[in-house]
Order: structure tokens, then sequence, then C-alpha cells
């Protein structure tokens, strides 16, 4: 098994594609209607499928953030920190989870509020965690 994505409840679907293609993500495709709205699908230009399913229903807005955070790897957090604010995208300050300058971290949050990750792995860490990442 493996997750293939996660479907997010935003509010105002067009002001959510503006951020999210803000980040890189591109539009695959759309479901105009189902039992839960609209559903846009959307990933990044490196992944080959779907990665988010933002679903739009104006009758049924979001309750609450019910999301705790997603996380998006970034190649380089200098370049993807200077690429999203010249979008117009706030990303908050870069820290280091261990210290270290190639291990960074940084925050951003959608129009609904959803916080997003962004990670920059140390040189040749695989692209995503672990057991070895979790001392397994």
């Amino acid at each position: 098994m493996r997750t293939l994505h996660f479907g997010l409840r935003v509010a105002d679907l067009e002001r959510s594609l503006a951020f999210y293609t803000g980040l890189g993500y591109r539009v695959l495709g759309s479901v105009a209607e189902t039992p839960f709205g609209s559903l846009t699908m959307i990933r990044l230009p490196g992944d080959e499928f779907v990665a988010i399913e933002l679903v739009h229903d104006p009758a049924r807005p979001p309750a609450g953030n019910r999301l705790n955070h997603f996380v998006v790897r970034v190649e380089s957090m200098a370049g993807a920190v200077e690429a999203l604010a010249a979008r117009g995208i706030s990303v908050e300050e870069p820290s280091s989870p261990d210290g270290t300058a190639e291990f960074l971290t940084a925050w951003v949050t959608d129009p609904d509020g959803n916080r997003i990750e962004l990670v920059q792995w140390p040189p040749g860490h695989s692209d995503g965690m672990s057991e070895s990442d979790l001392g397994g």
C-alpha cells in the first residue's frame, strides 16, 4: 500500500488554485459534481501522479481545520523561498531541525489556514522519511 493523494476541502476554489499554482502545483484535471462537491486534481511538476484533490462545495464550506500539515520537498530552500516570494507567497523563516545548513524546513499557510512544511533534505537523503530517520 501507499498513499495516493489526500482531499483538502477549500472555501474558495479560485483563491486556493491561485495559491497552490503559486507554490508550483499544476492542475491535472477536475470532476465537476460529486457527493463531496467539485474535485480539482493537482500535482507538482516532478510528480507523476495527483498529490492533492482540492474539494470545493459552496453549500458546505470547510468546518474547522482537521489537517495538521503536509510536507513538500524542495531542492533548494533559498531558491524555493525566493521563487515563492516573487509569486507573493509569504514563507516563514527557514530553520534547521538538526542545526546544519543542509537540512532545512520552513512553513507557508494556504488561504484556508492549512500549514505546509517545506523540507530541504541534506545531500544523499532519500526523497522521503524512512525508518532510519526515526531511529529504526
